[in-house]
């Protein structure tokens, strides 16, 4: 392999075996530096490495020259594992999510710095920066968008996390910033949008309407299907993703030995992978349109097609869609409906929370703590009977 060195040695040019382009190398304080100069005669080379080098003393006199792994390597180096680690255990959104972020919004402001640099203080530097700085999205470059909303933000921070915790795993960093929010203050929680029984009540009504008035027209199956739909998922407490992957051989119609009643045993699957669901006996009935209208083999599919533009249709049309405080309601909010209609019943909340394949923190944040029903006034409204003082003690001190 030739060399070259020009600068009094200072600087190496080289040619690597199958490739044309010249590279050139240097040292500084103990470290090696490369730079291909994508030039293929010598001269330009030359001239490359020279306007390189120095540019290198240049940082060196600053103490921009960084010798440490900058961030930019560490998320390289993120992203590799990532992905092949959480193989089958996160979704692909999600892992997409993380890449996205990077890509548009951390490595272009943390990219160039060295990791030691990366301190609480940056941090806070970069979220005052995606507050105050809107970002063109979608390739829509002359649209102006507002800041981005505190969840936005905080899913990017925890990207960011995860890269300094690889750089940890390598012996990049030494220990990890403290990256949590200096004046964190008190957020309220919201809860998530769900029908009262009044308006469940006008929601079914509706579909059952739609369903008898497209009777023998082109639309009956649609509409026959989001009716039982909707009676399926308020009496099953199911997400929507897990009644779409439901199949005739999961559900089996039983006598319930606690409750005497016919109910719907469903074997789940979904995102927490395999659990259980016992229904309410208004899902029985449903079911068995479903199965009747359909003939159905034990494989198929309960709910083989989306309904939702349906549903959304019949919400607008009712003045469903959004609740007093402006949430929108989906198909999601008949599960949130479920959890409410049973909480107001007096159920057992951990009883609800693993048929619902939840846990009882989350019903507890998003659920019971706007339900009137989970206060108990008796216990609330105590008063405690005064005790009065005998007059002569009165006069006593009186005296």
């Amino acid at each position: 392999m030739a060399v070259h060195k020009i600068l009094g040695g200072k600087v190496r040019l080289y040619q690597r075996p199958g490739t044309p382009h010249w590279q050139c190398a240097a040292r500084f304080d103990g470290k090696n530096y490369r730079k291909t100069t994508k030039e293929e005669s010598l001269s330009l080379a030359k001239e490359f490495a020279e306007d390189w080098y120095l540019t290198l003393c240049g940082k060196a006199r600053v103490g921009e020259l960084k010798n440490e792994k900058t961030f930019k390597h560490a998320a390289r180096q993120f992203e590799q594992e990532f992905e092949i680690i959480t193989g089958g255990t996160r979704s692909p959104v999600y892992v997409g999510g993380h890449k996205r972020r990077l890509k548009n919004y951390l490595v272009p402001y943390f990219g160039d710095m060295g990791l030691s640099e990366i301190t609480g203080g940056k941090v806070q530097e970069y979220r005052i920066y995606r507050q105050t700085n809107s970002v063109a999205r979608f390739g829509r470059e002359n649209k102006n968008y507002g800041p981005p909303a505190p969840s936005t933000i905080h899913q990017e921070i925890v990207c960011l996390r995860q890269v300094l915790k690889t750089a940890i795993r390598h012996g990049w960093l030494t220990h990890l910033p403290d990256l949590s929010m200096p004046y964190e203050t008190a957020r309220k929680v919201r809860h998530r949008a769900w029908f009262s029984q009044e308006e469940y009540e006008q929601l079914y009504k509706a579909t059952r309407r739609r369903a008898g008035e497209n009777k023998g027209k082109r639309y009956e199956w649609e509409t026959a299907q989001l009716h039982d739909f909707v009676l399926f998922m308020a009496n099953t407490g199911l997400r929507p993703d897990e009644a779409y992957k439901l199949q005739y051989r999961d559900v089996a119609i039983v006598e319930d030995y606690d409750t005497d009643e016919t109910i719907l045993e469903i074997e789940v699957r979904g995102k927490r992978g395999v659990g259980f669901c016992k229904s309410m006996p208004g899902a029985v009935r449903p079911f068995q349109r479903l199965v009747k209208r359909n003939d159905p083999e034990p494989t198929d599919l309960v709910f083989p097609q989306s309904h939702l533009t349906l549903l959304n249709t019949i919400l607008d049309e009712e003045g469903l869609k959004f609740d007093r405080d402006g949430n929108r309601r989906t198909a999601y909010s008949l599960r949130h409906s479920y959890i409410c209609f049973r909480l107001m019943e007096g159920a057992d909340i951990y009883q609800v929370a693993k048929n619902c394949r939840t846990s009882v923190e989350m019903i507890e944040k998003h659920y019971a703590a706007h339900i009137k029903t989970s206060i108990n006034a008796a216990a609330v409204n105590v008063r405690r009977v005064k005790k009065h003082k005998p007059v002569e003690e009165k006069k006593k001190r009186q005296r």
